[in-house]
Parts: structure tokens; sequence; C-alpha cells
């Protein structure tokens, strides 16, 4: 997708990327109360991806927390593994947040680069996974901040990128609309209106596109956001509403 990492190829981490890690909530996810509807036609479940049993999340972090021994241990081998694991979904979030390819790439780099510098900052007490994520998360709110003050402009349109759709080992990224609508015109149709979707994702406030593409386009639980945001439960589903509402609104003109 980009090219290998090179953990000394840039001087300075973003802004606040690494921060040290925070003990994670236990990851089951909490019984969802009665939200309104999803903005697209289609049924909710179709923008997320299979969620992960607790056999494959238990192996999952296993295998992360023998990689991050190995790393801290000075293994680049380790290093290179970790990067190959979570690419594809980090390069995901950092697309739906930035809308840019090439300014996905180097952040998606920038990202890893933090994570090789800091990893002495994770402790372990949570999942390593949902601290790789706040890190791409700060990096990405610095980024829109800088090229914001620059009037930056996306050079493309967000979902006209293979890349920002594959679909990670471990799941999650979203499923295209297409892939469920028979015949040459309605699949037409369902392009159409995921351009639009991810278009107008694009246009929403920071924190509100963030919770849209952890809750809704990556499949995350409630409690891993929490983690990864630092966010009570309440603001959270507060705001997640909020975001709902507001790409509800942009949407209309679509679904008329």
């Amino acid at each position: 997708m980009y090219a290998p990492v090179n953990p000394d190829s840039r001087t300075e981490p973003a802004g606040d990327a690494a921060p040290p890690e925070a003990a994670a909530p236990e990851p089951v996810e909490p019984v969802e109360p009665a939200e309104p509807a999803e903005p697209a036609p289609q049924p909710k479940r179709r923008f997320r991806g299979k969620p992960e049993s607790e056999e494959v999340r238990a192996a999952r972090d296993a295998r992360d927390r023998r990689l991050v021994r190995r790393l801290k241990q000075g293994d680049e081998r380790a290093f290179q593994e970790l990067v190959q694991t979570y690419q594809d979904r980090i390069f995901g979030l950092v697309f739906r947040m930035i809308g840019n390819r090439q300014e996905a790439e180097d952040i998606a780099q920038e990202v890893f680069i933090s994570v090789h510098r800091g990893i002495a900052n994770y402790r372990g007490e949570g999942r390593f996974y949902t601290w790789l994520y706040r890190i791409a998360s700060n990096t990405c709110k610095n980024r829109i901040k800088y090229l914001k003050g620059r009037n930056f402009h996306r050079a493309s349109d967000i979902d006209e990128t293979p890349a920002a759709h594959t679909r990670g080992e471990d799941g999650g990224p979203i499923v295209a609309l297409q892939s469920a609508v028979p015949g040459p015109e309605a699949t037409m149709t369902a392009n159409r209106l995921e351009r639009a979707i991810q278009a107008e994702i694009a246009q929403l406030e920071p924190e509100h596109r963030l919770l849209i593409v952890l809750r809704d386009i990556q499949g995350l639980s409630y409690a891993e956001i929490l983690n990864i945001t630092g966010l009570q439960e309440g603001t959270l589903k507060s705001r997640l509403h909020r975001a709902r509402l507001a790409l509800k609104v942009r949407l209309q003109p679509y679904l008329e």
C-alpha cells in the first residue's frame, strides 16, 4: 500500500501523538440504546466489519503482546510485523479523516514511527491496538489543524482510492455497498450513494468524523472507542448521535 516504514526516516513525531498508555476497560460490547435510523437506506450493519469473536480477540492480543515484547527488546522484525498487521486499518482511518491519499500515506507512516519511538510508554495494561488507534487519532487531529491553517484542499475523492477499502487481517473496514446490490443499474446507484456517504463524512467536524469512522465504518465497540478517545460514555454516545444526525441531514438530498 505504501513504502515500508523506516523508523529513522523522520526526525520528530507529530505533536502529542504518543501519550502514555492508559488502562483500557474490558472490551465487552455494551448493550446499545435505541438510536435513530442510519443515514443510508441499507441496514446498519452494512457499514461494519464482522465483529470479532472472543477467541479471535484473545489470539490477536496474545500476538500483539509477543510482538511488543520483542520490539522493546530491540527486534526490528517485530516492528515490521506490527506495521504489516495494522497498516491497512490505520491507513483506512487516516484516509477517511484527511481525504487525501498522499497526506494519508505520510501520516500513516508518522503514526508507526511514533509507535516505534514511544513503545517504551506502552506499559501493556491495555490493548495495543487501542493505544495505536489513539496515536493515529491524535496525529490526524494535529494534521487537520495544520492543514486547515494552510487552506488545504483534498486532491482526490475520499472513496476513489481502493486502499481505503482494503480489509485488514483483523477485519473492520467498510463493506462496499454494491456488494449486496444486484444488477448493473442498482450497482451504479449504490456506487453513487457510497461516494456521497464518504464525501459527506469528510465534511463533518473532525470529532464527529472520527466517531463515525471508528464506530460505523471500522466497527469498534463503545469500550474500545472510549479508551481511544478518552471520552466519557455519555459524551461519546451523545456526540455519536449528533454526528449521525449531521450526516443524515447532509445525505438527505441523495435519498430523495
